[in-house]
């Protein structure tokens, strides 16, 4: 199989083994496209992989993630694993999980629910990780993957 070539970064972040076609998903969720730092963003989509069959691939120079922005990604890429890159080596990796509780990231689909109208920091607890599955803390609704993709 050929091997995929991109250019290296200096510093940054590598998201590795994104699910195929969830890398721009990833992309929007971490506001990358209005990435003021002058950095680059690239993204490869659908690359050969041993562990998926297929994946993706987010690349994004000058921006270290934050604990809310890893969460985001495991709520959508949860086979996602982060690099961090530092002078052009990886200094550290880990896999995404994710958490036991969710707050502040999701809102709630439920039109009803106090978060949606008063000031309250949602709270969510995973019912399931696979497949992802969440209940909120406030009016006990259940959302599922597509509904949880569409209130990051």
């Amino acid at each position: 199989m050929p091997e995929l070539k991109v250019s290296a970064i200096k510093e940054g972040t590598v998201i590795d083994h994104i699910p195929a076609g969830k890398g721009l998903k990833v992309i929007e969720i971490l506001g990358l496209s209005k990435l003021s730092n002058g950095g680059s963003v690239l993204l490869a989509m659908n690359v050969p992989s041993k562990k998926l069959g297929r994946k993706d691939i987010v690349k994004v120079e000058g921006k270290f993630l934050s604990e809310e922005e890893v969460n985001k990604i495991a709520l959508v890429a949860p086979t996602a694993t982060v690099n961090i890159i530092r002078n052009y080596k990886v200094v550290e990796k880990f896999k995404v999980e994710v958490p036991e509780v969710i707050e502040g990231i999701l809102k709630c689909g439920n039109p009803n629910c106090i978060t949606n109208y008063e000031y309250v920091t949602t709270k969510f607890y995973v019912i399931s990780k696979n497949p992802l599955k969440v209940r909120c803390h406030y009016c006990e609704r259940t959302m599922e993957e597509e509904e949880i993709l569409a209130n990051l």
